[in-house]
């Protein structure tokens, strides 16, 4: 008995669409794969750069503000008051939690709707779970302009004679 050579023998033509497909199936399934890994690649090199809001705001002038008031800015979550003594500005976030707090001017008082905590006027803590006043912001003028710096507390007594 003879051995044959399979690998001289003719090829059926189905043999060589089956071949053809698979290995066109194949091509396919790797350039998917490497055009995933070069986009992957490229969206890890691009910096991620997230654009936060600014921390610098001007609120106005000095003698916009009368003595005696109290000016909310919520888009900025400030408070700027204006006193005999001088100007201040504080944060509208509980020191509780976390949650915006609302100016009643009728009581003349800071409340946290979520938990109760109370602050006058002076952002000191009159009422509830707070634990310490609202924070003292940085206050300066320029160009004649107030302007708040909501990256820098300051202590519990500062005030801006302008």
């Amino acid at each position: 008995m003879s051995l044959i050579d399979d690998l001289k023998a003719a090829t059926p033509t189905e043999e060589l669409e089956r071949r053809e497909a698979l290995g066109k199936i194949i091509g396919a399934a790797l350039t998917i794969a490497g055009l995933g890994t070069a986009f992957t690649t490229v969206r890890y090199l691009r910096p991620n750069v997230l654009f936060e809001p600014a921390t610098r705001f001007r609120v106005g002038r000095p003698d916009e503000i009368p003595v005696g008031t109290l000016v909310v800015l919520e888009d900025q979550q400030l408070f700027v008051g204006h006193t005999g003594a001088g100007f201040f500005a504080m944060s509208t976030v509980c020191t509780h939690l976390g949650c915006m707090t609302q100016y009643l001017e009728s009581e003349r008082a800071i409340v946290c709707p979520c938990h109760g905590s109370r602050f006058d006027d002076d952002g000191n803590v009159t009422d509830g779970p707070a634990p310490r006043p609202l924070p003292r912001l940085h206050l300066s003028v320029s160009n004649g302009e107030l302007v708040v710096d909501s990256r820098r507390v300051v202590d519990a007594d500062f005030v801006l004679r302008a």
